[in-house]
């Protein structure tokens, strides 16, 4: 049975993921054909992205990074390099364009991800931060467009394989009683507050599972990244956050569970790879080949689980409570977290201080209704401006890699 070819748009073709779609379109040539590409700076790894797949576009937001590109490219090479905000918003609602996978790294990626559901697109999303701070936004304009809305973050990428799901991809919660989403428990899952209180940004992006950026990293150590992931869960699958459960799982081979009202309970299993995520949204309702090995349940051999410490990793109730304050909040809750994981990660400021700025933060900056996107781009400078405003007094008065205790 043949099949006519998805164009496919990659923002943050660079990162992780983005590098791992492309794994998988390289990997089914016969199903998709690259439209368009896009990263930040990352001349280097882009010059090589255009010469292996000659994407019709290749975006660089930076203007200086896109003049370089420019200059690098040979002649030979069809991939036409656009620039700024301008570019990506050619990248991702082109009529052309089937689907976009939506990887640009935290708050940067909301505009374009918004852009893409508003095109009617089918977004695949990664971002999660677009979601956290402009949800209602998002899901407003996937209703309003027709747009098709696919998780890739493995937990959910996992829900959605365990729900009911509709020709729209709309999944449906007929008999859920609630989801079970699984954490690693990071790098320091066993590690004292006090020993915590001394971790390096080297020893938080150390994850014992998954290969991941250094920020996505850090929230995972953190435990903010399922905080995040609450709150994502909770606008992709319309769920109330009582019904969203957080269960440690150290071996990250389940990646998320469904709870029946008939004490079913639904699993998605799989070795730790965002290849089976990404190769499943791209290819939805198919399988497509991802490159991953199968999983060998003889050799797994055991699967554990535990509750989430919330007095060790604060950051999980920080999220909760983002969410039950609603509005803009989560996007408050979100810009601290991203400030306060940069100091840490640049040596200005310990990792059991993150959660003290978000708190900080969340208290000082009042929520308000979302009902633009100028509004929670407003929220998200306010937030950052008072969370860098916390880290430089904590420097001042307790030095590099304070604590805040």
């Amino acid at each position: 049975m043949s099949h006519a070819r998805r164009r496919v748009t990659v923002l943050g073709s660079t990162g992780s993921i983005g590098v791992s779609t492309l794994d998988v379109i390289r990997r089914n040539p016969d199903r998709f054909e690259l439209y368009a590409i896009a990263a930040h700076t990352s001349v280097e790894a882009m010059l090589h992205q255009c010469l292996e797949h000659q994407p019709r576009y290749a975006v660089m937001t930076d203007e200086a990074a896109a003049e370089c590109l420019r200059q690098q490219l040979p002649a030979s090479c069809p991939t036409e390099v656009l620039q700024g905000d301008a570019g990506i918003l050619q990248a991702v609602t082109a009529p052309e364009v089937d689907s976009v996978m939506a990887a640009i790294v935290g708050a940067a990626g909301l505009p374009s991800t918004l852009a893409a559901a508003r095109a009617g697109k089918t977004v695949l999303l990664a971002n999660k931060e677009s979601l956290v701070m402009g949800g209602h936004l998002l899901m407003q304009a996937v209703r309003k467009s027709g747009a098709r809305l696919l998780p890739i973050d493995s937990e959910h990428n996992a829900i959605f394989q365990c729900l009911p799901v509709g020709d729209d991809a709309t999944p449906s919660l007929r008999g859920v009683s609630k989801v079970l989403l699984t954490a690693s428990g990071g790098p320091f899952r066993e590690w004292s507050l006090e020993r915590m209180a001394t971790a390096t940004p080297d020893q938080a992006c150390a994850h014992p599972n998954w290969s991941m950026g250094r920020k996505i990293s850090v929230d995972s150590a953190s435990l903010m990244n399922k905080g995040l992931e609450l709150i994502e869960a909770c606008w992709i699958f319309d769920l109330a956050p009582e019904q969203v459960e957080v269960v440690v799982h150290p071996q990250s081979i389940i990646h998320s569970m469904v709870q029946y009202r008939d004490g079913s309970v639904l699993a998605q299993l799989g070795n730790p790879d965002m290849r089976t995520p990404i190769a499943y949204g791209l290819g939805w309702p198919e399988r497509l080949d991802a490159g991953v090995q199968p999983l060998d349940m003889v050799a797994t051999a055991r699967l554990d689980f535990e509750a989430p410490d919330e007095g060790r990793f604060p950051c999980l109730r920080l999220a909760r409570e983002a969410v039950a304050a609603g509005g803009t909040a989560m996007a408050v809750c979100n810009a601290a977290n991203e400030v306060a994981v940069s100091a840490f990660l640049a040596g200005e400021l310990g990792f059991t201080a993150i959660p003290a700025v978000i708190e900080h933060t969340l208290g000082a900056v009042p929520a308000v209704e979302p009902t633009s996107l100028a509004v929670v781009e407003s929220a998200d400078v306010e937030a950052r401006e008072v969370a860098a405003g916390y880290v430089a007094k904590a420097r001042r008065q307790w030095g590099p890699r304070s604590e805040l205790n």
